[in-house]
């Protein structure tokens, strides 16, 4: 099952890299022109529920670490595909510790994404799959958050109109920031 998650969430960061800094996202909300393949990632080390890892970009270095949810509502009846929350650094363009959510599937356009963690909650604005922290001055706590909170749980609304949350383990997190704080 990790093998297998592992793998769409390569591809999904992959893909992800070709996306702006979610300040000029916020700003301009569309997709920059994909660079040129970056190589496979490497995954640096496992931390319980969430592994760190880093790959050779266009751009530069690209490190990051990711999780996946340990429990999914609605339980029943619906395709959530495979979902993952990802923070990651691009020295080379001068991103640190960027928060994003990915979906399995389309988010309904112009929605937005809710990350609670404990009793704080951080809005993020979506795109095709993906979400980022709407306002990027709010990253910075949301990482703190990350490293010192008990839950994590991720609300989306499907293309389809379909409310959805994922609960995710913090179990972890800290030591796999702490692996690629040094990301050059």
């Amino acid at each position: 099952m990790f093998v297998k998650s592992f793998a769409i969430a390569l591809s999904l960061v992959l893909a992800g890299t070709g996306i702006a800094s979610a300040q000029t996202k916020k700003q301009t909300q569309t997709q920059a022109a994909a660079p040129a393949a970056p190589a496979a990632p490497t995954r640096i080390q496992q931390f319980d529920a969430w592994g760190a890892y880093s790959y050779q970009s266009a751009g530069g270095k690209v490190c990051y670490v990711l999780s996946v949810p340990t429990a999914k509502t609605p339980a029943t009846g619906i395709d959530h595909g495979d979902n993952f929350f990802i923070v990651s650094q691009r020295p080379g363009q001068n991103i640190s510790y960027e928060p994003q959510a990915m979906m399995g599937y389309s988010l309904k356009e112009n929605s937005k994404v809710n990350v609670a963690i404990d009793n704080k909650t951080f809005v993020m604005f979506t795109k095709d799959k993906a979400a980022w922290v709407e306002n990027a001055a709010q990253e910075p706590a949301l990482v703190a958050a990350l490293k010192s909170g008990h839950s994590l749980k991720v609300s989306a609304t499907s293309k389809k109109g379909t409310a959805t949350s994922y609960t995710y383990s913090l179990k972890g997190v800290s030591a796999a920031l702490k692996q690629i704080e040094n990301c050059k």
